[in-house]
């Protein structure tokens, strides 16, 4: 049945919105001190996820992960994991209410309740020049899930073994020594780095675009806390026709963990778990 706009809908439709978080009273990270501990720090660690798979990589807190761009253009999905509790993850929902669909440098990735605490903050980021484009699209996402072998099988009812989130599921169960099962439970909503999306404007629904990246492009953050970083290269490549099938071009992500050297961040502290008490006012 079509509904009849009432009579004032123009004026409805012209209120102005509001925005649902404001976050003036965020801690601020201090940039300059990450920019100056980032420019000393040296190369400890790294790990390749191959094409459609994905691997993980432990980060100590203080220390940067750097995930970069290797052979050619290709996005990754990222889980990030309190590395002595897992069941403290990556919360793509309030980073996304907080900072905005897509994140860039300056930009922190928030745990999920009741921890709620930052777990990393963007500290260079080389796409951050694309912004937003005439189509709504940027980079970065926390706004797409990660693709999945469930859905795969709902809308082609065909089985794909190398979707993000089976990759995700084996690398974590391989790093943490988990059951698949086990493993799978933990798999949360991604950070989907490279990744260029955005919505419709005529219908909202979620768009995905040849990404801009390049090989050599990378993304930079400093483990607030010590970090079990899990990265999944992909089945889409750069996204620039489909996912979830091995028809497209793909190619490797690096995962580096650079060391910031004794006394490159003075004063720095890792932050406290959320304050709010779990007695929920009872």
């Amino acid at each position: 049945m079509t509904t009849v706009p009432p009579p004032d809908a123009e004026h409805r439709r012209a209120i102005r919105p509001v925005i649902c978080y404001p976050v003036e009273t965020l801690p601020v990270p201090d940039m300059a001190l990450y920019m100056t501990a980032l420019a000393v720090a040296r190369p400890m660690a790294k790990t390749v996820a191959q094409p459609r798979e994905a691997t993980a990589i432990c980060v100590p807190t203080g220390h940067f992960l750097k995930i970069t761009s290797v052979d050619g253009p290709q996005v990754g999905d990222l889980n990030l994991f309190n590395a002595h509790d897992l069941t403290e993850h990556f919360f793509s929902g309030k980073t996304r209410a907080l900072h905005g669909t897509h994140v860039t440098t300056g930009d922190r990735l928030w745990s999920n309740l009741p921890f709620l605490r930052p777990m990393a903050t963007i500290v260079a980021d080389t796409l951050e020049w694309y912004g937003i484009d005439s189509f709504g699209g940027s980079v970065h996402d926390v706004i797409g899930t990660r693709c999945d072998p469930y859905t795969h099988q709902l809308l082609s009812g065909s089985d794909y073994h190398h979707c993000c989130h089976s990759n995700l599921t084996r690398a974590l169960s391989d790093a943490a020594g988990l059951p698949l099962a086990e493993a799978e439970m933990l798999v949360h909503d991604v950070l989907n780095v490279f990744m260029c999306t955005g919505f419709t404007r005529d219908t909202g629904k979620y768009f995905m675009k040849a990404s801009p990246v390049r090989p050599g492009d990378a993304l930079t953050m400093l483990a607030e806390i010590d970090l079990l970083a899990v990265l999944s290269a992909c089945p889409g490549g750069d996204c620039s026709s489909e996912h979830s099938s091995d028809a497209a071009a793909c190619f490797p992500l690096q995962m580096e963990v650079l060391a910031p050297g004794d006394g490159a961040l003075p004063g720095w502290q890792s932050p406290e778990r959320n304050p709010y008490p779990r007695t929920h006012g009872r």
